[in-house]
């Protein structure tokens, strides 16, 4: 693994069982409900249709919550992701619902090494995920090699100019202080806590991360072949992205309580492989 990979696992390998533990994640309600899906996949079902039947990969799918999510609206699913505490999450999760879903574990670069290339009739994937991978290019040939013809990708992420915004701010300005445009080098963080309720004091706090653009984004995709049928800017974002600005609106969503239409906070991208 490389250095970045090796870092960035002690802080998903560290975390997960206290995602999987806390109420934002709402472990209980899968268990409750064989019907329950996370607000992830409530939220983006409209745009992402009926995936009955499919076979789908969810690239990074962290504890597995969307995985199941999807598997609960009919697909056969797969998961990936490159951390094994949260794989032993995301298959404990399984295993209790029942769920008609795998997990491997691989980093995503590998994906088509360790998963049938040209197989699957969805890749899926979910909030936050690209920012963890220095190339956007190299993503791109993982998709379009995990593809079946026609088949489609979905992704549903934040958006790269909140990306952008420094987050530590009292007096409410909107201010660009970070890339928008993927760099060399990864943006290295030393922040302890996480995005859901937690009582729980991490010790694996480093990060490194990248940046997108959306047109770096849609155009790594039509390189590979990819026909773009669909791209939604969205207003809301489902973590407190911007502390202190943010309202909950709900749905486990949040956008700026002042003004919301300044700022795309999360955009949704489809596109078909030919």
């Amino acid at each position: 693994m490389e250095d970045y990979q090796v870092v960035n696992r002690a802080s998903w390998d560290e975390r997960a069982p206290a995602h999987a533990a806390s109420p934002d994640y709402n472990v209980a309600e899968f268990l409750a409900s064989p019907t329950y899906l996370s607000d992830v996949v409530r939220f983006d079902r409209p745009r992402l249709g009926d995936v009955d039947g499919l076979r789908g990969v969810h690239l990074q799918c962290h504890i597995g919550t969307d995985t199941i999510s999807l598997a609960r609206l009919g697909a056969s699913m797969t998961g990936l992701d490159f951390s094994p505490a949260a794989l032993a999450q995301a298959r404990d999760l399984a295993r209790r619902t029942g769920a008609d879903a795998r997990f491997v574990e691989s980093e995503l670069y590998e994906a088509t090494s360790v998963l049938e290339p040209a197989s699957f009739d969805l890749v899926y994937t979910g909030v936050g995920a690209l920012c963890w991978l220095p190339s956007i290019r190299r993503w791109a040939g993982v998709v379009a090699g995990l593809l079946r013809p026609g088949g489609r990708l979905f992704i549903r992420d934040g958006h790269p100019m909140l990306m952008t915004m420094e987050d530590t701010r009292d007096d409410g300005l909107l201010v660009v202080d970070f890339p928008y445009f993927e760099r060399p080098e990864p943006q290295v963080w030393d922040q302890g806590g996480t995005y859901v309720q937690t009582d729980v004091v991490f010790t694996h706090n480093v990060t490194h991360e990248w940046s997108h653009g959306l047109g770096e984004i849609v155009t790594a995709l039509l390189d590979e072949g990819l026909v773009v049928t669909g791209l939604t800017e969205h207003d809301s974002v489902p973590w407190n992205a911007l502390p202190g600005m943010m309202v909950e609106i709900g749905g486990g969503e949040w956008r700026l309580a002042d003004r919301p239409w300044r700022l795309a906070l999360s955009f949704t991208l489809q596109a078909v492989k030919g």
